[in-house]
């Protein structure tokens, strides 16, 4: 977890869910996260078991180039990782994992971008499965918003111990991030040490016990 956002927003979901695996739905307020509204979203589980976007922020949706309300989550990402991520978010969605993703995303222009996505589970129940997340990228080039994230490619992945973390991120500094996205007119307002490979991925260690 280096991104600003992302370590700013677990401290928040930290805060709420204050020793439980994770806070209520009616818990979040939009107002404590304002700074990082336009970067956020809301995933719940459809009534096949998969997850799509409930909410997605501005600046997310200028990143993709088009409204995600009502996507599949997995429309980001290549064929050959679909299958992983959809492993990972349903363990957020059923054990209430916390999940840091470190992936490229590409665009139609054949550019490239590293972006760190979290993803922190809510509690609603079986019937309503939600999660909160945030996607980072890693810089902020002139074209981002104009030449759109198409898909991508995971690179990184760890599933965090919430009641470990706090004190991993006082050992280092969150990086800060650069400056915002300058959104088109027409979008709406709204730790290689360790790691092992399994097939393209670098899985890192530091999840939970059991």
């Amino acid at each position: 977890m280096k991104r600003e956002g992302s370590v700013n927003l677990f401290h928040y979901w930290n805060r709420l869910r204050d020793g439980r695996p994770a806070p209520k739905r009616t818990e979040v307020e939009p107002a404590d996260i304002k700074a990082h509204l336009g970067d956020t979203f809301i995933l719940e589980s459809d009534s096949r078991g998969e997850a799509v976007f409930r909410l997605a922020g501005t600046r997310l949706c200028a990143i993709y180039g088009r409204e995600l309300k009502g996507f599949a989550f997995s429309s980001l990402w290549r064929d050959k990782d679909c299958q992983m991520m959809s492993r990972l978010v349903s363990g957020v969605f059923q054990d209430k994992t916390v999940l840091v993703v470190a992936y490229q995303g590409l665009t139609r222009s054949n550019r490239s971008l590293p972006l760190e996505l979290l993803l922190l589970p809510l509690e609603g129940g079986e019937e309503n499965r939600r999660a909160l997340g945030i996607i980072s990228p890693e810089t902020k080039p002139f074209w981002l918003g104009a030449d759109p994230i198409t898909e991508a490619t995971l690179q990184t992945v760890r599933v965090v111990d919430p009641d470990r973390e706090p004190f991993l991120l006082k050992s280092r500094a969150a990086q800060p991030e650069t400056n915002p996205v300058k959104l088109p007119p027409q979008m709406p307002d709204l730790v290689r040490d360790g790691a092992r490979r399994i097939r393209h991925l670098v899985v890192l260690p530091g999840g939970r016990a059991g």
